[in-house]
């Protein structure tokens, strides 16, 4: 908690699934899918998933139904939050999905930069408020494109964006539910391609979350990438680097896990990789303890010095846990490392996400919850088929 503002944590989108020995992307199979969500069902740090699950295409299903096949592998697949976008009315149909297994579902409104909110965008979240369900206000504005190339410039222009949305969401249901979210990055001026990592991105975060904390208005962090195509030491410092400027500086939901060259690209192993991250950001937000016990101002006297130690102390056995333990991290000693096989941290997560999936059985939707999805997405399917779309 910061500031009495809770930071949640949701797995980030990609596009395709990626291969962790040759690093090129394919699409994605819906059994993947369902398995990724097992993970990160798994993951303590993950409270929900994002707007367009993942991935963004799969083999076998049409580009119509991408969005609502995942959001039902999502559904059956864990108890946790869920987000929805929006396109070709697939929002009516995960609103009527939602309702009927009775979860909640965050919306989507996304400006499209600069200062332009087109038709489907908006009636989309309208459908999501008249649900009564919250919508996030994403502008993804790139610097130098689509936004102003300097910092104050592409504030005003992406907080214009954001303000839009929060004033037509009100119109069409005054209180209507909503968290503005910081998409935009910098392009990189030598070659015109997205600089995802950027140092940029950062500090647009503690701008933006500084305006918009002081409106009194949620906000979060929907860019949290690296401009690495692996799993790699750029890939590390680049999103730890952000997620924790970002929570530092107010963010209350972040998209993190999952994905890596932007969205273009994810994997489940990222997410476990990624869990350990937000769990060290988590235990750095909560901050530190200090009371009688704490400074253990008696122990010290009790222990003395040496020969003394805490070692074999009540009081180490009862608060060794205020520090922070990683799940997947490298934490032995030199030659305890070199006996068990020299495994650095992408073979312990690579484990660690093989022991989930065999392991970790995600609450199942009830046999009557199971076919109503079913049939909505069989409705769904016969809309785009009457459409030309399927």
């Amino acid at each position: 908690m910061v500031g009495g503002n809770a930071l949640y944590l949701v797995q980030d989108v990609g596009m395709r699934a990626v291969d962790l020995e040759t690093w090129e992307s394919r699409s994605a199979t819906l059994k993947e899918h369902g398995d990724f969500v097992r993970a990160l069902d798994a993951l303590d740090t993950v409270h929900g998933f994002q707007a367009y699950e993942f991935y963004m295409e799969m083999e076998g299903v049409p580009p119509s139904m991408v969005m609502l096949e995942g959001l039902a592998s999502g559904i059956r697949n864990t108890t946790k939050m869920q987000c929805m976008g929006y396109g070709g009315d697939s929002e009516k149909f995960a609103i009527k999905m939602a309702k009927t297994v009775g979860i909640d579902l965050l919306g989507a409104l996304f400006p499209s930069p600069p200062l332009t909110l087109f038709t489907d965008s908006c009636e989309g979240a309208f459908s999501f408020a008249e649900a009564d369900f919250p919508v996030i206000i994403v502008s993804g504005a790139v610097m130098g494109a689509t936004a102003p190339v300097t910092f104050a410039g592409a504030t005003i222009t992406q907080n214009a964006e954001a303000m839009a949305g929060i004033v037509l969401l009100q119109l069409i249901k005054p209180g209507a539910k909503a968290i503005v979210m910081d998409g935009t990055h910098p392009m990189n001026m030598r070659n015109g391609n997205m600089d995802f990592g950027a140092m940029g991105i950062s500090l647009h975060y503690v701008m933006f979350n500084q305006i918009w904390r002081s409106y009194g208005i949620p906000t979060g962090a929907a860019s949290t990438f690296s401009s690495s195509k692996k799993i790699d030491f750029q890939n590390a410092y680049e999103r730890a680097m952000q997620v924790l400027t970002g929570a530092i500086s107010g963010n209350n939901l972040t998209f993190f896990q999952g994905a890596m060259y932007g969205e273009l690209t994810c994997h489940p192993v990222q997410a476990v990789l990624d869990n350990d991250i937000a769990g060290w950001v988590g235990h750095f937000l909560e901050g530190v303890e200090v009371n009688d016990e704490t400074l253990a101002l008696d122990l010290i006297n009790q222990v003395g010095p040496i020969p003394g130690n805490y070692l074999t102390t009540a009081h180490t056995r009862k608060w060794y846990k205020e520090h922070f333990v990683p799940k997947v991290a490298d934490r032995e000693s030199y030659p305890e490392w070199i006996k068990k096989g020299k495994k650095d941290a992408l073979t312990l997560a690579k484990e660690r996400l093989e022991e989930i999936l065999a392991t970790h059985k995600p609450k199942p939707l009830t046999p009557e919850q199971d076919k109503a999805i079913a049939e909505i997405l069989e409705e769904a399917r016969s809309f785009y088929r009457e459409k030309g779309m399927l």
